[in-house]
């Protein structure tokens, strides 16, 4: 197969999942959003989290909302839980990985807040422990996952999941997902 036809390849599975994705998950998307907004308006915030290139996605949506998405305005209550080396390697030296989400719900989350958790496989422990850890806090939790989600469908609120069991097309969906969601929600709250 030559490069030429691989990137056709590519592109075409790209294209077909992302339509999927869409098509099945825009109610949830929305549903998403409003509650998001709901959450933001009662004073509460967005906890996201995730291991490897969802750690990064978790960090992208915090600048995203943080900072601004496309217009000029205050910014929005977001947290990536990835991002403090010295808590997440005190954790897990101290207790175990599986533990590095579920310390910081238990210090920063609160009833109403938001446990935004995104895991490719939705199988990775720290963020299934976090996501329990949420459920029992009262925190709303939004899972962003692929294929059938793993082990996340009973603790998501909220389950968005790309029709994929390829990692990267799973990605694609979620930076897709990030980049609606943000500006979504900076339109219903901003105009």
């Amino acid at each position: 197969m030559s490069f030429r036809d691989l990137l056709e390849r590519i592109k075409r599975d790209h294209l077909e999942v992302i339509e999927s994705f869409l098509q099945r998950e825009e109610e949830k998307i929305i549903k998403a959003v409003a509650l998001t907004k709901e959450v933001i308006l009662n004073g509460g915030k967005i906890l996201i989290f995730g291991n490897g290139g969802s750690a990064a996605d978790a960090q992208h949506l915090a600048g995203e909302l943080v900072n601004r998405f496309k217009r000029e305005r205050k910014p929005l209550p977001a947290i990536a839980l990835t991002t403090d080396t010295s808590v997440l390697t005190a954790i897990s030296n101290d207790y175990d990985f599986s533990q590095v989400f579920v310390k910081q719900i238990q210090a920063l989350g609160k009833k109403g807040d938001i446990a935004l958790a995104i895991s490719t496989s939705g199988k990775s422990p720290n963020v299934i422990e976090a996501l329990k850890t949420a459920k029992e806090l009262g925190l709303y939790t939004i899972g962003l996952s692929g294929g059938l989600g793993g082990s996340m469908p009973p603790l998501c609120d909220i389950l968005i999941l790309v029709p994929s069991y390829d990692t990267p097309r799973i990605q694609e969906g979620h930076l897709l997902f990030l980049h609606i969601f943000s500006e979504l929600l900076e339109i219903s709250l901003f105009g």
